[in-house]
């Protein structure tokens, strides 16, 4: 047996050595009358073709290619020396140029003729991969597909992007047989155990991919602006794409931060529409990023950035209106924080901690919060959430009670008394007013001049000259008048607004009495006039009731007095409002030039945000340029980069009075005095805040003797 197949082994060698050396010898026309004959082979003698198709499977696979090689394998072999790499590159060239396709705007326009008119798949599929193309345009690494079309101009770049996003969401939804608009997803979660979605779900996933991959490209907020807004209306198909959600939610919540002109309002809306169709599969995610978001832009504050700061608030609160439950159990972890931060601050008594609680993103949350609850105070959950918020406030006022740190007073009162305006509740406040009339700053004549107009609103401590300063004397004094002003008004129809008056009337007298300043007399004559006119208006109405203080009835008292704001402080308090919305005008027209950004963010959208949002509708204005994705990638980095960088600076330049860096106020006697020198070593640096500079000491000089 063993000699047997040996015998079969040097027969079987002997046959591949034959048929080598036949393919060797022949050229490639010989080759191609060899695989004649075999075809005729098949047709003349089918046994025979079958006994070598079982036995010599290899001659029959015999091809040009084997010859090819052989060949090649015989150069290598001789003393033939070629530069295989140029030869490969050439090749490789040639192969590129031979099987990529020139996408033109025609070609476009067939497409969707073919789509609209016929709903040929093969166009979708077409238009897609030119799509496709054009969003990955630059990219250092092209997949084979992507190689077999050209690189494209700038206008056919422009008209595959308004085609595609104006249209597929619509070709989209047809092919799906789901809603032409809107949706719950639900919807897309029946929908892909279907044929339908088995059939056109990576149709869907490459539309969103791709989209996704061009708004990390662009640069120009017009641009992303208008791929945003209607990528919104596709925004229920990412339910079936939790990766794709999530990094849509990140460049969202990145373009709602940093973005200008319209960009900001189309990325909220289109957050907004995801928790609408999505619902919890990313509300939880989108209510932490853009509180997280909020908090990164608010660490400084000026008088620019004000609107600016206000419409990110807006913001918030309306995308926390889409789930009010699920916005409460967020809420109640973002104020706890802030009260464990407060507690830190008042158990440990240092100035790191006191610094946490001094600084724009602390109170700028604060507000964030008192906005929320005012917005939803019909609502009985967020109504829940008024007692904590308005225990942590107080607490943030009388945290270092000292002159310097009026403005932060005022904030905190202002806030105070929109919570009690807006849930219908007492919120005692008077003692924290009255307190600052009687410190010596205010009650004392100033002594360092007139100075230059302050805006309390801007800042959240002034400079020790500014504190002695005429400017600063009247800007509180008028403050505090207008918030105690507002504080009783509400009241003021209170059963017992005489008893709630008695206490600020006493202290009002007795700062007449003892203060200097004819001009702060006056004013103070003013409101104690106003309160005095209340009481006898109130008095005269209890007297002719019968019910007692305990009753319910007495919650009812002058309601209908009350629907008509005809109380003295209610008139009063509207002289007040407009007296300071004019001083706020001449402030902010004094100090800053109103331009296009500070325009742009407001309380409302304004006429340049709805001319942008009109001209994002039709999307001919933002895919108008020559611009092409990688082409700008090298050059616009750095200068985005120093831009960042140079906006930065003025922002912390411009608001370096505003940072609280050092809590030796004006009464140094007023601070606690546990600071320990351990505690004092790192006080300097905290939470992002610029260090404190180091002052220069003060060298002695001393005089030589002379030998």
């Amino acid at each position: 047996m063993d000699a047997e197949n040996e015998t079969e082994r040097n027969m079987d060698g002997e046959s591949n050595a034959r048929r080598r050396s036949r393919k060797k010898s022949m050229t490639g026309s010989g080759a191609k009358e060899h695989k004649g004959q075999l075809e005729s082979l098949q047709q003349k003698d089918p046994d025979f073709y079958e006994f070598l198709k079982e036995h010599d499977q290899e001659l029959l696979q015999f091809s040009d290619d084997d010859i090819d090689e052989d060949l090649d394998a015989d150069m290598e072999d001789g003393d033939l020396h070629v530069d295989e790499g140029a030869l490969e590159h050439e090749v490789q060239e040639k192969d590129k140029k031979s099987s990529k396709k020139v996408i033109t705007t025609a070609m476009v326009d067939l497409w969707c003729k073919s789509i609209k008119e016929n709903g040929s798949l093969n166009a979708v599929r077409s238009l897609m991969k030119a799509f496709r193309t054009a969003c990955h345009y630059g990219d250092d690494e092209e997949n084979e597909s992507m190689a077999k079309l050209s690189v494209m101009s700038s206008t056919v770049f422009n008209k595959i992007m308004l085609t595609v996003l104006n249209e597929m969401d619509g070709i989209l939804r047809k092919l799906l047989k789901i809603p032409a608009s809107g949706g719950r997803k639900q919807i897309v979660t029946d929908l892909m155990s279907t044929k339908q979605w088995r059939t056109y779900g990576h149709i869907v996933k490459s539309y969103l991919g791709n989209a996704l991959h061009i708004l990390n490209q662009m640069t120009d907020s017009q641009m992303i602006s208008f791929t945003l807004h209607r990528l919104k209306y596709s925004s229920l198909l990412l339910a079936a794409f939790p990766s794709l959600l999530r990094k849509y939610i990140k460049v969202a919540l990145h373009f709602w931060g940093t973005g200008g002109g319209a960009l900001p309002v189309v990325s909220c809306l289109f957050m907004r529409e995801l928790c609408i169709c999505i619902g919890s599969g990313c509300i939880d995610e989108c209510f932490k990023g853009i509180y997280k978001a909020y908090v990164l832009n608010c660490h400084f504050v000026n008088a620019v950035k004000l609107k600016h700061i206000r419409f990110l608030s807006n913001c918030v609160i309306e995308l926390l209106g889409v789930d009010l439950p699920t916005a409460y159990q967020h809420a109640f972890i973002f104020i706890r924080q802030l009260a464990m931060i407060l507690r830190d601050a008042l158990n440990t008594k240092t100035k790191e901690a006191f610094r946490k609680v001094y600084e724009w993103k602390f109170i700028n949350c604060l507000e964030l919060w008192t906005d929320a609850i005012r917005a939803y105070s019909s609502q009985s959950d967020f109504k829940q959430l008024a007692y904590p918020l308005t225990q942590i406030i107080s607490g943030v006022a009388r945290l270092v009670p000292t002159a310097r740190y009026i403005p932060l007073r005022l904030r905190c009162i202002r806030m105070l008394n929109q919570l009690a305006a807006s849930t219908q509740s007492f919120v005692p406040v008077s003692m924290l007013l009255l307190d600052m009339l009687e410190m010596k700053e205010l009650s004392r004549p100033p002594t360092g001049g007139v100075g230059k107009a302050v805006d309390l609103r801007s800042i959240l401590k002034v400079s020790k000259p500014t504190l002695k300063t005429r400017a600063f004397q009247e800007a509180c004094v008028f403050s505090v008048v207008e918030e105690l002003a507002e504080h009783l008004a509400l009241s003021s129809y209170s059963v017992a607004f005489m008893e709630l008056s008695f206490i600020p009337i006493v202290r009002l007298r007795s700062f007449c009495k003892l203060t200097k300043v004819e001009r702060f007399r006056r004013e103070m004559r003013q409101l104690l006039r106003e309160i005095e006119a209340n009481v006898q208006f109130v008095n005269e109405k209890r007297m002719s009731v019968s019910f007692l203080p305990n009753d319910p009835a007495a919650s009812s008292f002058l309601e209908d007095e009350k629907k008509s704001a005809c109380s003295a402080l209610s008139k009063y308090v509207i002289t007040l409002r407009q007296r300071a919305e004019q001083k706020n005008n001449s402030l902010m027209e004094s100090s800053v030039i109103v331009g296009k950004e500070s325009s742009v963010f407001g309380d409302e959208a304004s006429e340049s945000d709805e001319e942008d949002i009109k001209e994002d509708e039709d999307g001919t204005a933002a895919f108008s340029s020559s611009w092409l994705p990688g082409n700008d990638k090298i050059k616009q980095e750095p200068t985005e980069t120093k831009r960042k960088r140079k906006k930065h600076q003025k922002e912390r330049t411009a608001v370096d009075d505003d940072i609280v860096e050092d809590l030796v106020l004006s009464s140094d006697e007023d601070l606690p005095s546990s600071d320990s020198p351990s505690a004092g070593k790192n006080a300097d640096v905290d939470n992002g805040l610029p260090k404190k500079q180091n002052r220069k000491p003060k060298h002695k000089t001393k005089r030589l003797k002379r030998n």
